[in-house]
């Protein structure tokens, strides 16, 4: 056996045990409210409830239909809701500990224990399905985000370029034909020049994106100088190849590892993902090899998914840097573990003479739902000359 290979099961039992157990102690907490006589009926929903993500992912890789549609939709809500029922019991459990050591809990909380439990088994509940709904809403509602740069290099023209930026659109089951057409409207909106998808297009597995023909729709993303994009994680894990002939298929152009011209001077760096490594055990180029056949007093423009070593597109002399691949956590409290993680989590940083952005993204990974962050397409007005 690879040892590629003996790292996923290792790494695939590892996380399926944790799912399991902060399952398991969800629905054991919430279970000492639920009368014996619906106990088995709780047990199941739950079982179910909880398996339907993987399960739907499975089955969308053998038989696409609505059952396994069903299933990643169910399941993929449960994660979000998931995370906030675990703080919930989190935090129960943590002031009755105190309570233990000090008695805090007024009469009217102990007095009558069962009634007690069910009012804060209803009220979780409650906010908990309140919050992943207005997480839900929130998740669809796109919005612009602007920015207007300047890079005093040398251009073939001199004026301002207008370019949209997309990335973290995720094509799959969850971000479907609707989802895609409202997305390719926002960005044909701006009336770009340019077009940018720095990577995650693909969610994972091709197939629900071929069953809804949604390069058709990418077709119709309208640019005066095209689309071009790079590979993110999620491309690698789906299947690298088939994503990118797919996409290259229906119009927009994958630069992996590779420097193009665009309008006689502006030079775009697609790099390569860093999951090339993981999912293929090979390196990709350095950005010092990438830039050495560059005019770099001309404007450059980097793609680089994952927003690691940023100091290094300030060594090669880059104008611009865009990433994305944070989701700046997608649910609070996540984004505080991406804060910590990189040093740019979501929104622009410059150093030197380098301009970064690392977009939150416009779609969603696993739960359809976005709590402490909106989806965005960016509108990267560059002053150019």
């Amino acid at each position: 056996m690879q040892v590629r290979t003996r790292m996923f099961i290792l790494f695939f039992s590892v996380v399926s045990a944790v799912y399991s157990a902060l399952n398991y102690y969800i629905f054991y907490r919430g279970g000492s409210v639920i009368p014996e006589r619906y106990k088995l009926v709780y047990v199941v929903a739950g079982a179910c409830v909880s398996g339907s993500y993987v399960a739907g992912r499975i089955l969308e890789r053998f038989v696409l239909s609505w059952v396994s549609d069903l299933l990643v939709w169910l399941g993929s809500f449960w994660l979000a809701a998931m995370v906030y029922f675990l703080l919930a019991c989190l935090c129960i459990d943590l002031l009755r500990l105190v309570n233990l050591i000090v008695p805090i809990f007024p009469s009217f909380v102990t007095n009558n224990l069962e009634q007690t439990k069910q009012i804060i088994f209803w009220a979780t509940v409650s906010v908990v399905g309140i919050l992943v709904l207005a997480g839900h809403i929130n998740a669809r509602t796109i919005r612009i985000k602007t920015l207007e740069l300047t890079v005093s290099k040398n251009a073939h023209s001199s004026g301002t370029m207008n370019i949209a930026v997309a990335s973290d659109i995720h094509l799959g089951t969850i971000i479907c034909k609707a989802r895609l057409e409202r997305i390719v409207q926002i960005i044909n909106g701006l009336d770009p020049d340019l077009v940018l998808l720095p990577g995650d297009i693909v969610d994972e597995d091709l197939g629900p994106v071929i069953k809804q023909n949604l390069g058709e729709t990418l077709r119709t993303i309208r640019s005066r100088l095209g689309v071009l994009a790079i590979t993110g994680n999620h491309e690698y894990i789906g299947g690298v190849e088939e994503a990118c002939r797919y996409l290259t298929e229906h119009g927009i152009r994958l630069l992996r590892d590779e420097v193009t011209i665009i309008d006689g001077s502006l030079n775009i760096v697609g790099r390569e993902d860093r999951s090339i490594r993981q999912f293929q055990g090979k390196s990709r180029k350095t950005l010092e090899e990438l830039m050495s056949a560059v005019d770099k007093s001309c404007p450059v423009i980097l793609m680089d998914h994952q927003p690691f070593r940023l100091d290094e597109a300030v060594e090669n002399h880059i104008d611009l840097q865009l990433s994305g691949h944070t989701h700046h956590g997608q649910l609070w409290p996540f984004n505080f573990i991406t804060k910590k993680v990189y040093e740019l989590s979501w929104g622009y940083l410059k150093k030197r003479n380098t301009h970064f952005y690392v977009s939150c993204g416009v779609g969603t990974w696993g739960p359809p739902v976005r709590i402490g962050n909106r989806p965005e397409v960016v509108n990267v007005r560059l002053r150019l000359g």
